[in-house]
């Protein structure tokens, strides 16, 4: 996976403030995710380059037609720590990915100016699958000024993503 860092004033604001309330229009973070919402809408096969916002999805062995782009996002002061969601829609607290119904990986389904929504991907339990992760209905919205860092993993195959 590749790693890109915020490091505009949205970022520094989040380290100083703790306040996730502004939008700061220069963020790199909030391009890469547009990217990568729009190939996941037009998913397309072809691929040669291996960063966040190489110009498609797939190329990889495993992965003939990819649907997704799984992230893993890094929130302003985590010391390192991926953000980790609930895998369902129950009332669980995660502290990390470890935590039981918890990941930290996820996909990227909207974005709108400085917000965006993600869907939990868990992790695929049916070993016989070549995929990794099976999609949740788990969905979140946050303020992309408050992301540091998102690493971007290989493209692959969800089932039941539904554009």
């Amino acid at each position: 996976g590749v790693d890109y860092m915020n490091n505009n004033t949205g970022c520094s604001r989040c380290n100083q403030n703790n306040n996730c309330n502004t939008c700061e229009t220069n963020n790199c973070i909030a391009e890469i995710l547009q990217v990568i919402n729009v190939l996941q809408s037009n998913a397309c096969p072809d691929n040669c380059l291996n960063s966040c916002d190489r110009p498609a999805l797939g190329g990889g062995t495993n992965c003939v037609v990819c649907n997704t782009r799984p992230i893993m996002l890094y929130m302003c002061g985590s010391n390192g720590t991926p953000l980790s969601m609930p895998t369902t829609r129950t009332n669980t607290v995660c502290t990390d990915a470890t935590s039981e119904n918890c990941s930290n990986v996820f996909r990227v389904e909207k974005v709108d100016g400085c917000c965006c929504t993600f869907r939990v991907l868990a992790a695929n339990t049916d070993e016989t699958s070549p995929y990794p992760y099976v999609g949740t209905d788990s969905i979140f919205t946050m303020n992309i000024n408050c992301l540091c860092c998102l690493r971007c993993l290989n493209d692959t195959y969800v089932e039941c993503i539904c554009g």
